[in-house]
């Protein structure tokens, strides 16, 4: 029984690999064969590419000054955060508010079968990620030290305890998490947040890489010394990475009492979170006016709704709303060591090369910021309500329209700000620059409008697929970028006087602007019509 629910649970886990659900069909065999394929490579590519160069620009070193305990606490340490991370949301979702809890405990089948089952899932996908980075760690030590029966069988434990130890943690932060989202009402401002940060850690680990590894080569021996002698917990938990059996006992044994903690624990809890309900609103009547708004109006807040509603909506349609005025306040930061570059790279006549790389810059980010792309697909199963509504059709794609434009010109506005402040252009570039980025959202917001409602996608199984792999959004952003491309290529390459090349682009901007308007207010709303 626990074997047959066990498949079932990677089978859930790995449904995409076998399953299209942008075509509502499963894959051939040859699709299958080739997605897992990838899976393996990204793998291989990330454990070994990754974690594996870390581990080799540590190893050699420490091994050569006999502090090959402190590559195991380092490392170690990164694969229980690492696991962790990865399999703390895959414990939220298949263990605790799986979608199929109430099925299966409306079934014969025991309860400690079920909770087996959803754990050994756990533990699988804890040794993959955790595996990640304590595989190769051992790989590389075993390389650098040769290996002996010793190391060898007391690295696989050590791997072995430390998914057992990123299963407990994963239990434990699952718990956390399931306990809070039966309480939460919207989660999804919850999720972009968690999202964002865990973003933000990545880039910041990521450039901060290199500086810490050469800052702990050279003082591995002081950073050791403190480790070893302020914790022998860190140090035994170091030592056992090596191979040294004393501690590995010791490490198991602290392992053995969390799991059997953590199994009797989740026992007790586990039928009171599953069944939980989840959190509903109260509604308490009160006695008042209601707001009378205009159909216009009223549209406008059912697309910012929608929007607000959605994590993923929110990620890869917004992410821009962030971005933009990050990189316009690090201009403004930075704006000394960006002149001096630009300076050096463009002589005298540098202003006007900043111009037309300003204008780039914002057509570049400005397709980051598209939710009228997608919007017409993500309607594909209301798209009767839409129609049954007293508005027009064109009322419903201004309202998309309008969207955008809210959305992306006020991100523009504050990068617009920040480029006016940040460098010395004379009033005549002010202008333009300020045209420009007014013309290309304006083409942007259109054409993303226009792009939805003439490759709108109503077929699909996962909002997911609309959001990250449909026609208009693609187009949308790599158009954007592609549009950036090009405008500096043919400055550089043409080397026109910057004014008129600005110029010349801006009245290029409003004019495509203008015939996507009147081909969206004319044949995209019979189109939408017609869907």
């Amino acid at each position: 029984m626990i074997g047959i629910l066990v498949k079932k649970q990677l089978s859930e886990i790995f449904r995409s690999y076998s399953y299209n659900p942008k075509k509502n069909k499963a894959r051939t065999r040859g699709a299958k064969i080739a997605m897992y394929a990838f899976f393996v490579l990204i793998t291989l590519a990330l454990s070994g590419g990754l974690f594996g160069m870390i581990a080799l620009a540590l190893a050699r070193p420490l091994c050569a000054a006999g502090m090959d305990w402190f590559l195991f606490l380092i490392l170690g340490g990164i694969a229980i955060a690492f696991g962790t991370f990865g399999s703390v949301f895959n414990t939220f979702h298949g263990l605790y508010l799986a979608r199929d809890n109430d099925l299966l405990l409306s079934m014969p089948i025991p309860v400690r079968a079920i909770l087996a089952s959803r754990l050994l899932t756990t533990w699988l996908m804890s040794l993959l990620y955790s595996g990640m980075v304590s595989i190769p760690t051992l790989i590389v030590y075993w390389i650098s030290v040769g290996p002996t029966i010793s190391n060898v069988a007391g690295g696989l434990l050590f791997v072995l305890l430390i998914s057992l130890v990123v299963l407990f943690l994963s239990c434990v932060l699952g718990w956390a998490v399931a306990k809070l989202s039966v309480r939460l009402k919207n989660k999804s401002f919850v999720t972009v947040l968690l999202a964002l940060a865990g973003l933000a850690i990545y880039y910041f680990v990521y450039f901060k890489a290199t500086s810490m590894i050469d800052d702990l080569i050279l003082n591995a021996a002081v950073y050791g010394e403190k480790v070893k002698g302020a914790s022998a917990v860190l140090y035994g938990f170091g030592k056992a990475g090596t191979g040294s059996w004393p501690e590995l006992a010791v490490f198991a044994a602290g392992v053995a009492v969390l799991s059997a903690l953590a199994f009797y624990v989740l026992q007790r809890t586990f039928l009171k979170i599953a069944t939980a309900s989840r959190a509903v609103a109260r509604v308490k009547t009160r006695a008042g006016k209601t707001v009378q708004r205009s159909a216009d109006a009223a549209l406008l807040i059912k697309e910012f709704r929608r929007f607000g509603s959605s994590a993923n909506y929110m990620l890869n349609a917004g992410f821009g709303l962030l971005f933009i005025p990050a990189i316009g306040i690090a201009m403004t930061i930075f704006n000394r060591d960006v002149r001096g570059v630009l300076a050096v790279m463009g002589g005298s006549a540098w202003l006007d090369h900043v111009l037309v790389i300003l204008c780039a810059i914002a057509a570049a980010t400005t397709s980051t910021v598209d939710p009228a792309a997608p919007s017409v697909s993500l309607e594909a199963r209301t798209l009767w309500l839409v129609k049954s509504l007293p508005v027009t059709p064109w009322q419903t794609l201004r309202a998309k329209l309008r969207e955008q434009l809210i959305l992306s010109g006020a991100a523009n506005l504050i990068l617009l700000v920040c480029m006016q402040i940040a460098f010395p252009l004379s009033p005549a570039f002010r202008v333009l620059l300020t045209l420009f980025v007014v013309s290309f959202t304006a083409l942007s917001g259109v054409g993303a409008t226009a792009l939805a409602v003439r490759l709108p996608n109503l077929t699909w199984t996962s909002e997911t697929y609309v959001l990250k792999q449909s026609a208009p959004v693609f187009i949308v952003i790599m158009g954007g970028f592609a549009y950036a491309a090009v405008l500096a290529a043919l400055y550089f390459l043409l080397k026109p006087a910057a004014g008129l090349y600005v110029g010349a682009w801006t009245a290029v901007n409003a004019v495509a602007a203008a015939a996507a308007y009147f081909w969206l207010r004319t044949r995209g709303v019979a189109r939408l019509t017609a869907l």
